[in-house]
């Protein structure tokens, strides 16, 4: 990928911007631009030329390819990448099996997150360049399974010849050497991100993530079959509490809008809001730079090396 760090920052839903991509990739890291951030064509177009106006070095572009997302609006995105010259592509949710003729003809490196062995071996016969697999740790979508990363990311390893990206509970030095050790090539983070000064997040969004712990997320919607991990709030206990009851998804959708969780980011109003947020969330003591959490991870994961090396 052309980058410095075995590090990829995550799409991380409505904060995936340009200028937080570039920063990311500025510090040696694989910055993610969302695509889903911006509403038209000629939106996303300006929001990768503002990136690479920011940056010199890679950065992808994230694409939902969820069930929810819109057939319309998925062809855009993928038109949109291509004609701009973006050279790495994230992908996430169904197969990416329709679009990898067109990412190979332009040169682009595929990334495609999946929960589970099973998806990341699917994944590597459609053509996926790299594969990035995810815990139940994680933030976002962990899948069905339950499977923890430090059990997942080896055996993805052992099933597929493609680079793997470890994710899913990972938010310092420990979980970067340790996801190198497991036999990945990199890893993939949220969580952590969302606290450092150039997330677009809400001051008061970041604060509550320094004061929360590892204990402090819960999974929803695995009656709708695509869980998500968030942080535990009265918004989050109502969800699950409803599934719990059997209530159709007609009655669960109005509480998981993305317009509520917006709201948060931009004017801080949590109430009533599903914030994505992994376990990592227990690593997170202060808000910093994206230059200095991705140099502490690096000049981490060297101590942690030597220490190893005196052990071994």
């Amino acid at each position: 990928l052309g980058i410095q760090y075995p590090i990829m920052q995550g799409g991380l839903a409505g904060l995936g911007t340009a200028e937080f991509a570039a920063a990311v990739s500025n510090a040696g890291a694989l910055g993610t631009l969302t695509a889903s951030v911006y509403k038209t064509k000629d939106d996303l177009r300006e929001a990768i030329r503002r990136a690479k106006s920011l940056t010199d070095k890679p950065f992808a572009v994230n694409i939902s390819i969820f069930p929810t997302a819109q057939p319309e609006r998925t062809e855009m995105d993928f038109s949109t990448v291509i004609e701009e010259g973006v050279k790495v592509v994230e992908t996430s949710g169904r197969s990416p099996e329709p679009f990898v003729p067109r990412l190979k003809e332009s040169n682009i490196k595929l990334i495609h997150k999946v929960p589970g062995v099973k998806y990341a071996i699917t994944t590597e016969k459609v053509g996926a360049d790299i594969v990035s697999v995810v815990g139940t740790e994680c933030g976002g979508h962990p899948g069905m399974d339950d499977v923890a990363t430090l059990v997942l990311v080896p055996m993805t390893v052992d099933a597929v010849k493609i680079p793997v990206l470890a994710g899913g509970g990972i938010g310092d030095a420990r979980g970067l050497i340790a996801s190198l050790a497991l036999g990945a090539e990199g890893v993939v983070m949220g969580t952590r991100f969302l606290a450092t000064i150039e997330c677009p997040a809400h001051p008061v969004y970041k604060e509550t993530l320094v004061k929360a712990r590892e204990t402090d997320t819960m999974l929803i919607e695995r009656s709708l079959r695509m869980p998500v991990r968030a942080l535990k709030n009265e918004n989050t206990q109502r969800i699950l509490e409803m599934e719990n009851k059997g209530a159709p998804v007609e009655e669960i959708l109005p509480l998981i809008r993305g317009d509520r969780s917006k709201r948060a980011y931009e004017e801080g109003i949590l109430d009533g809001a599903t914030l994505i947020c992994g376990e990592a969330v227990g690593f997170i003591q202060d808000v910093v730079s994206v230059k200095d959490l991705i140099d502490s991870m690096a000049q981490g994961a060297l101590a942690i090396k030597n220490r190893l090396n005196t052990i071994l």
